[in-house]
């Protein structure tokens, strides 16, 4: 198993969660963190419930860095509106994200990985950014010559989830569409995700 992939299953364990849902996640054999001490789990404070519930979302999009994160935050909060909310609808228009929820990838890492390698278009220019944020009715495809690639093919015949109602997407032609900023209960989260809480560490 590759480190990255060691590290994003010890996530699974360190929450108590399967956080992407998936079947292979070692959580479902064991529900205990990682590590001699592993299976201790004292009950959280305040403090611990708000990093849990910020580790959660963070790791949830591919482990992003820290400062990112932040940035995502004080721009949150910037808008107008709800900022838990606003939050989720930035992190839903990473691009990496969008290809995860159009299924030209398996996981949050392998989207990462595929937009790095520069295999997707926005309105027709290519784009190698993961974090770029896409905006309303911004097309998405898949480049031409990567059409055929097995981990394209392979992540749109998986049943394991469905495309959310926000974004459109044609399979067959693998290219698709942002319809519409989502809200929190329009995310298809496979567990609970509390962006209140984020909100209430980093405004501490």
């Amino acid at each position: 198993m590759t480190k990255r992939a060691e590290s994003k299953y010890k996530i699974n364990r360190r929450l108590g969660i399967n956080l992407w849902g998936r079947s292979k996640s070692p959580i479902n054999k064991r529900e205990y963190g990682p590590g001699q001490h592993g299976q201790r789990r004292k009950k959280p404070t305040d403090f611990g419930t708000q990093l849990m519930a910020k580790q959660k979302l963070k790791g949830y999009y591919g482990n992003i860095s820290e400062k990112q994160f932040r940035k995502y935050y004080e721009e949150a909060v910037r808008r107008k509106g709800d900022t838990s909310e606003n939050l989720i609808e930035i992190l839903e228009r990473r691009l990496d994200a969008v290809a995860y929820r159009m299924k030209f990838a398996v996981t949050p890492f392998a989207a990462r990985q595929f937009v790095s390698h520069g295999h997707l278009l926005v309105n027709g220019k290519r784009v190698n950014i993961p974090s770029y944020l896409v905006k309303d009715n911004d097309t998405i495809e898949v480049k031409e010559k990567s059409k055929q690639l097995a981990v394209v093919l392979d992540a749109t015949q998986s049943t394991e989830r469905d495309v959310p109602e926000y974004l459109e997407v044609d399979h067959r032609a693998m290219k698709g569409r942002f319809a519409r900023a989502p809200k929190l209960s329009d995310v298809p989260y496979p567990v609970q995700m509390e962006p209140n809480l984020v909100v209430e560490f980093y405004s501490r």
